[in-house]
Order: C-alpha cells, then structure tokens, then sequence
C-alpha cells in the first residue's frame, strides 16, 4: 500500500487576501485519485464502505488508522474510470472532501482550512462557487466547506481511539494479499494490517461485552465482513489485460 501522502499538491491556506476571487468547480470528475491504490475511511463509514470495499488497517505498532483498499498495484486506482468516474456507489469522504483539508499547527490545536490549488477546478474565471463574498467574508459554500472539515476531524479523533484500542489488545496482524493475473504473472499487496478472528474470539467475556456496549464490535466485524471485497479488486483487475485473476489473503 502507498503512504499517505496521497492526492494533495500544493495545499495552501484558504484567505481573503489570495482567493478574494477564487472559485471552486468541483464536477463530477475523481481524475486527482488515479494515482492512489488506498484512502483513508473513517469508523463511521464503515457500514457503507464495507459494503463495497476491503476496509483495512495501515500504519505500525504505535499507531494505525483504517483504509479502503483501491488497487493491487502502486499508483492503480480500480475504482476510478477512464472519464475520471468513480464506480461504485460509495464515495469515501476523504475523497468527497478534496480539494479541501485542515492543516494542524504544531500544537496541534489550531486547524486551517487549506485549498489543494493543483485542482483544475479551483479558477478565477467565475466558475463554480465563490470562496469569498464582495464583502470579504466567507462564502456560504466556504462555511458548510468548514463544517464539513470539523465533522471530518471529529470522526478522525473517534476512529483514532477504536484503533487505538485495537492495538491494546494486540488483535491486528499483518496480512498479504496476492493476485495471480491470467498471463501467470503474481503481484502482492503488503503493508496492511487485519483483525485476527482467533484473538478475537479469546476475549475475554467483559472485554468483548465492553466492545459491544461501544458499537466498537460491530466495528470489528464489519472490518472482517469487508476483508471479502478483496474479490472486487480481483474482479477488476480482470478487466484489464491480463485476464481473468485470482487472489488470495494471508498472513503476512
């Protein structure tokens, strides 16, 4: 899996003084995702994402943070089509949010709304939505932008305290998944981290209660159900030459 880094270019603060006449079109176009195999998704999109995806967990021991997985080769967006659509019905939220992100201070307690000036979409031409009024103030479009963000950072603080948890009870592994394509060629997904089922079940019955009383256990298995999507990946990669692949999950 890639490092997140991911679709942002040149990620600059949003002010009166340098986008007064700046104008954001977003479209309906998710070309700046084709160089990504993986996003971040939030705990509160599990229940959709999963669905669709195979929600994973990347990062080290210290800290991780859940994925939607996307392609089995580095740079191989599966899911983004060759106008630029997304093909499937759920669009993860840190792709919705783009071309917009809070940067942090280095306290960590101040965010700022940034704009990734790389986007085609963001002008001067007057197409699409203003950023700013004549008066100099934060377009309504800015604003529901901002509450956007919050909720995003509030969500990032609530899945970071589930994987937080994860980790204290040692139930994630490293895991490998391998796609093996028609022409006989294999190719391997590393670097990304699973909920092992047999930890899982030797929880011990006020743990799993607690997990339970949280909606964190739901969490968990919505994570494993997803782990099943890792067919869709292999179906898509069907679809370019190469034909017809297999894939199979493992430990890493």
């Amino acid at each position: 899996m890639t490092t997140q880094l991911l679709i942002y270019e040149t990620a600059v603060p949003v002010s009166s003084g340098r986008h007064a006449k700046c104008f954001v079109e977003t479209g309906n176009s998710y070309q700046f995702t084709r160089n990504v195999n993986s996003v971040p998704v939030m705990a509160v999109e599990f229940p959709h994402a999963a669905a669709e995806y195979a929600i994973v967990f990347a990062g080290n021991a210290q800290e991780v943070m859940p994925a939607v997985i996307l392609g089995a080769r580095k740079g191989e967006n599966l899911f983004l089509s060759s106008d630029g659509g997304w093909q499937a019905k759920y669009v993860p939220a840190f792709v919705r949010r783009y071309p917009f992100v809070f940067s942090a201070s280095e306290d960590g307690k101040t965010f700022t709304l940034c704009v990734d000036e790389a986007f085609p979409g963001v002008n001067y031409q007057s197409r699409g939505q203003p950023l700013f009024t004549e008066e100099g103030k934060p377009s309504p479009y800015t604003e529901n932008v901002l509450k956007f963000q919050q909720e995003y950072r509030a969500q990032f603080l609530r899945t970071k305290t589930f994987c937080k948890k994860l980790n204290e009870l040692k139930l994630l592994e490293p895991m490998r998944a391998q796609f093996t394509l028609g022409t006989g060629e294999k190719m391997s997904l590393t670097g990304f981290m699973a909920v092992d089922r047999t930890k899982l079940k030797a929880l011990g019955a006020d743990t799993l209660a607690e997990l339970a009383r949280t909606d964190e256990l739901e969490l968990v298995y919505l994570h494993l159900q997803s782990v099943r999507n890792f067919t869709a990946v292999r179906e898509r990669l069907a679809l370019i030459p190469g034909g017809q692949p297999s894939a199979e999950i493992a430990a890493a």
